[in-house]
């Protein structure tokens, strides 16, 4: 079986993921191929988007949010998403079993003496209105039947869990500030979510495990499992088995991956990107060492903005008053501080819409 080295992996998961050279697709094609866009900062996937589009627009992305092409919503490993329309409405009843543990895995305790189902019940009723709720006021009203000293836990249930609900704009607009306010997602898409599928079949674990190689692969199944957060998906990967190829990666573990999916040469020159808090390209795997160094590892799940160099994270990055500051973790030659000047002074440029392009290096 083929061995692919950890410079082959990165390049495989800088193409897959559109950092490998910008891409001329349409915003909702782009969140599609992507699997969605972590979203709990809501202004991060504009840079994600133009980090990977050519010509990136951010009003085509608000203008999606508000003609309801995507949603904001908690889906993947308990986290908010930007999701296409037709992606929430085909998973979201996939990962129900998921979000509802990972809301007791916090709040076990305080919900011990809540039935769940009849918790359900109550939250669709009250919002059968379509009226915009926050979470705050959805648990202060089911504390009204479910008293408890802190009643967070209850809304935290609801909207993450119980009721499949979006985060309204304003709420992930460019340049918006706007507090989360809850509407269901059948009465804000007017269509109803797909049931979960007969037992014994798994026709979306199958698709996720196709779309989620189409974007990350090659990868292990323990890549997969941390991306979306779902344990149950060996028989989705056994279905689809005998459609994929499989290599091994320097750690002896199986990769999978689409037999035609781009695997460029690993000596293709990668350009500087930066990357968002809470990128895809670092939350994507188990095993992250393809992009970063296990020295540098927390600073993917720290909500760290992070530098590629030569398709590695090199630096870390923030902005302030219309400067992007960059912090080198290691040392960069004379040419990758150029580059990385170069690309933070387009950065800078497109945050302060063209007024300012400056760059600071530590």
């Amino acid at each position: 079986m083929t061995v692919l080295d950890t410079r082959a992996l990165n390049r495989a998961t800088l193409a897959r993921q559109l950092l490998l050279d910008r891409a001329d697709l349409p915003v909702l094609d782009a969140v599609a191929h992507l699997c969605g866009m972590q979203a709990q900062e809501p202004q991060e996937p504009f840079v994600g988007l133009w980090s990977r589009l050519r010509g990136f627009d951010p009003a085509s992305l608000s203008d999606l949010l508000v003609r309801r092409g995507v949603v904001r919503t908690h889906l993947m490993r308990r986290t908010v998403h930007l999701v296409t329309a037709d992606d929430v409405v085909a998973w979201r009843a996939r990962h129900d079993a998921m979000l509802r543990q990972r809301v007791l895995g916090v709040y076990r305790r305080e919900l011990a003496g809540v039935d769940l189902d009849e918790l359900a019940a109550a939250g669709r009723a009250l919002m059968a209105d379509g009226e915009p709720r926050t979470m705050g006021d959805l648990a202060r009203t089911m504390a009204e039947r479910w008293p408890m000293p802190e009643p967070r836990p209850l809304g935290e249930m609801l909207v993450s869990a119980l009721v499949p609900v979006v985060q309204l704009p304003p709420r992930g607009m460019w340049r918006a500030k706007a507090g989360v306010r809850n509407v269901p997602i059948p009465l804000w898409l007017g269509r109803e979510l797909d049931p979960p599928a007969r037992t014994g079949s798994d026709p979306v674990g199958e698709t996720l495990v196709r779309r989620y190689l189409a974007a990350y692969g090659p990868a292990a199944t323990a890549d997969l499992r941390a991306w979306c957060g779902l344990a149950g998906l060996p028989a989705a990967v056994a279905a689809v088995r005998g459609e994929l190829v499989s290599f091994r990666d320097e750690r002896g573990r199986e990769l999978l991956d689409l037999p035609d999916a781009p695997r460029p040469d690993p000596g293709t020159p990668a350009p500087v990107r930066f990357l968002p808090a809470f990128d895809n390209a670092l939350l994507g795997y188990d095993d992250r060492t393809r992009i970063v160094d296990d020295a540098h590892r927390g600073v993917s799940i720290a909500g760290v903005r992070v530098v590629l160099v030569d398709g590695r994270v090199a630096a870390t990055w923030t902005v302030k008053d219309g400067t992007v500051t960059v912090a080198p973790l290691r040392d960069l030659s004379r040419a990758d501080r150029d580059a990385v000047a170069e690309e933070g002074e387009r950065l800078a440029s497109f945050l302060s819409d063209g007024e300012r392009s400056a760059v600071q290096l530590a």
